[in-house]
């Protein structure tokens, strides 16, 4: 498959920095970074107190977009001592509060493979440049549309330790082929989740048993789409959506998490 290259100026390398602030040892960056025109916004987190390089962790927003939940875990995974950067894959400025506006963002987004493959690859090289990260050690976890991405990644056999999908769309049009993937893979949904059905979580599991990946699935029964988020029940109540927020499926999906990247990362 022909992989566009992400066209990053001299101030995407530089990072262009728009606010800066710190919360005791962390460090938080908010950086502007173009892709083959269009401008993006992260959010870098660390912890500039910790010793040496350490591992990068990519964070892939839901399809509202590049918001404050999508930081919020890039500074949670800095507090457990890695350096996270929540990307953007909307670009310019794009941020949904309507569940139409959020639908037409990511068609718009994933219309083109070689779009999602640039603008994700184009984050991942922002992440490695940082003076904190160990450029060879690198995960990236999504949720809802993010987690779909992701998985993506994972299957075109992007240099990825790892990948972890919450409440993410499991299937695809690109499928997992043996020996091509790298990334270990875990994946954590909700057992009354709609927008995933069983089919999803089964064609799943076929698909990586035969690409002979590394695979974790944790189904938790009961629990409905964007359980990580706690704004969800705003949204069903609001736009009449079958989500929720789950404490339970979100710490114990969190602790897998931490747990995994504490696996992968030691091999």
């Amino acid at each position: 498959m022909k992989t566009l290259i992400a066209t990053l100026s001299a101030t995407t390398l530089a990072f262009s920095l728009t606010s800066t602030q710190v919360i005791a040892e962390m460090q938080t960056e908010t950086v502007e970074y173009t892709v083959n025109g269009t401008t993006f916004t992260g959010y870098l987190a660390w912890d500039d107190e910790a010793d040496g390089k350490r591992p990068g962790v990519l964070v892939v927003h839901e399809w509202w977009g590049h918001n404050e939940f999508a930081r919020e875990q890039a500074e949670r995974l800095a507090a457990a001592g890695y350096t996270a950067f929540a990307l953007d894959m909307y670009g310019d400025g794009k941020l949904a509060d309507h569940p139409d506006d959020a639908q037409k963002f990511m068609k718009e987004a994933t219309r083109d493979l070689d779009q999602v493959q640039a603008r994700f690859t184009a984050a991942m090289e922002l992440l490695q440049d940082h003076e904190s990260v160990d450029s060879g050690r690198i995960a990236a976890q999504g949720y809802c549309f993010g987690g779909a991405v992701v998985l993506n990644m994972a299957r075109l056999g992007l240099d990825l330790d790892g990948v972890v999908s919450y409440h993410g769309a499991l299937a695809s049009p690109i499928k997992a082929e043996a020996g091509k993937v790298n990334a270990r893979v875990q994946v954590y949904t909700g057992g009354a989740d709609k927008m995933v059905p069983s089919d999803q979580v089964a064609g799943l599991v076929q698909e990586m048993q035969d690409a002979e990946v590394d695979l974790t699935l944790v189904s938790f029964p009961g629990v409905l789409h964007s359980f990580t988020n706690p704004g969800a029940d705003r949204i069903a109540s609001e736009f009449n959506m079958p989500v929720g927020f789950d404490q339970a499926a979100t710490d114990r999906s969190w602790n897998g998490t931490l747990e995994f990247y504490e696996t992968i990362f030691a091999e």
